[in-house]
C-alpha cells in the first residue's frame, strides 16, 4: 500500500532507469519511502562519482519500496542481483513499527499488531546484515528518521527502540552508521509533514546531502 503524501506516491514519470557507467563504483540505495525521497537527489551528487541504483518493479520501473524486515528477507537476492556492489546504504524500520488490522490497514496500538515486534525485527535484522557482508560491499545502515505525534499506524518514539536495537547490530558488526534520525530531529518542525513521517522536498535534500557525503567517504579511494 503507497501511503499518501509519500514520495513513492510522486515517482511516477520521474527518471529511475538509467544507463551505468562501467568504469565507477556502484551503490545500492535500499529502504521505504523516506528513501525513495533522496535516491534521484544522491545520485545527481555523486554523479560521475558512483552509479547509484536503488531496487525497481519490474513492471513499470518506478522505485520499489523495500518496506519492512520481513520483505527484507524474502527480496534481498533479487534486489542484490548479480552486480557487484561497493557501497550498499541501507534501512529498515518505519513500517516495521507500524500498527495493522487483519486486512491491513493502519490502526492505532490498541487495535492492532505490530508488523515487526522487537525481537522480530534484530532477528530479520541480524539475518540481512550477514547477507550483505557476503557481498563485500561496504555497509552503511541509516537510522530510521522521526515519528511524529499522530503519524498514521505509528507510535512517536518506537523508532528510538528500533533505532537502539539496529544501532547495537551494526556495531557488533562493525558497519558504519548515518544517523539520519538525529539530522533530521532538530528540523521536524520545519522539514517533516504535519502528524506525517515523510518529508517535503527540502527535507529529502537535507538527507540526500548527507547520504550522498556518507557514500562518498566509503567509495574506493581512487573514486573519491
Amino acid at each position: 500500500m503507497i501511503e499518501s503524501g509519500s514520495s513513492e506516491e510522486k515517482s511516477n514519470g520521474l527518471a529511475w532507469s538509467f544507463t551505468p557507467d562501467p568504469s565507477l563504483p556502484n551503490v545500492l540505495i535500499l529502504g521505504d519511502s523516506i528513501s525513495i525521497g533522496y535516491t534521484l537527489k544522491v545520485r545527481r551528487r555523486l554523479a560521475g562519482i558512483a552509479n547509484v541504483f536503488r531496487p525497481l518493479n519490474n513492471g513499470d520501473k518506478t522505485p520499489a519500496n523495500c518496506v519492512d524486515t520481513g520483505k527484507g528477507v524474502k527480496s534481498l537476492s533479487q534486489w542484490l542481483g548479480a552486480r557487484h556492489w561497493n557501497v550498499i546504504h541501507f534501512n529498515f524500520g518505519l513500517h516495521d513499527v507500524k500498527y495493522l488490522d487483519e486486512t491491513g490497514k493502519y490502526v492505532t496500538s490498541d487495535k492492532g499488531r505490530q508488523v515487526s515486534p522487537p525481537k522480530t525485527y534484530e532477528e530479520n535484522l541480524r539475518r540481512i546484515v550477514d547477507a550483505l557482508k557476503k557481498t563485500g560491499a561496504s555497509l552503511i545502515w541509516c537510522s530510521t528518521t522521526p515519528i511524529p505525534e499522530g503519524a498514521q499506524g505509528r507510535v512517536k518514539g518506537d523508532e528510538g527502540v528500533y533505532n537502539d536495537i539496529a544501532e547495537n547490530v551494526m556495531k557488533e558488526n562493525g558497519i558504519a552508521i548515518d544517523d539520519l534520525y538525529s539530522l533530521m530531529a532538530p528540523r521536524c518542525a520545519e522539514l517533516q509533514k504535519p502528524h506525517d513521517v515523510h518529508f517535503t522536498e527540502q527535507g529529502s535534500d537535507v538527507q540526500a546531502e548527507a547520504v550522498a557525503g556518507i557514500i562518498k567517504n566509503h567509495l574506493p579511494a581512487k573514486t573519491q
